[in-house]
């Protein structure tokens, strides 16, 4: 009866530290990665998929639709916060981490306006987890679940959102309020190549 909360699988811009324009896809490894994932979670019970609208989240609910029948239903709530102008550039070449600033990138979105956007998207996912009789499986981005995990859920002792997040981990929250966190950052489902070099990746990618 719970809430999964699911980072998108690999895209080739991810893995070389690429800002990502919106209509990113998954790379061939990334697949690989969402099937993984499916397979895990076959046999969860999932009620219902709930997907940010951009291609490398949508793509990596995809497999878990085929393997349990459930309709991948999507949200723009859900989507990475908007870096504008940002988007396809290095990060190696900005001279600065646009993550960790707060002020909104030309086109793009401050950081309060994101987290205001990440609220209401964790009310809408509330909202379904409420009228359903099983998991929610949410699929979306890596600072949307740190910002989710920071500002709307609880973590036992002294555990707190890591810096990184691996593509395609798990992280389980309880159905209702105070939503705590049973499950953090879990990639178990994934194994050598289809890992891949994730250690460098920042949430955001």
């Amino acid at each position: 009866m719970s809430i999964l909360l699911i980072r998108h699988g690999e895209t080739a811009l991810n893995a070389a530290r690429v800002v990502q324009p919106a209509d990113t896809p998954l790379s061939e490894r990334g697949a690989a990665q969402a099937a993984a994932l499916a397979r895990r979670l076959a046999d969860f019970g999932i009620a219902a998929i709930l997907s940010s609208d951009l291609p490398r989240a949508a793509q990596t609910a995809a497999p878990l639709s085929e393997l349990t029948g459930r309709v991948v239903n999507t949200s723009a709530l859900l989507q990475e916060r908007n870096l504008g102008e940002l988007r396809g550039r290095a990060y190696d070449t900005l001279g600065f981490d646009p993550i960790r600033r707060d002020e909104a990138p030309a086109g793009g979105e401050s950081t309060p306006d994101f987290e205001r956007r990440v609220a209401r998207a964790f009310d809408e996912l509330s909202r379904w987890r409420a009228r359903i009789d099983g998991p929610l499986a949410v699929f979306t981005h890596g600072l949307v679940i740190r910002v989710m995990l920071q500002h709307h859920a609880r973590f036992a002792g002294k555990a707190e959102p890591p810096e990184r997040l691996a593509n395609t981990s798990l992280t389980i929250l309880s159905a209702g309020a105070p939503f705590v966190v049973e499950l953090l950052n879990c990639a178990s489902h994934l194994e050598g190549a289809v890992y891949g070099d994730d250690s460098r990746s920042l949430a955001g990618l």
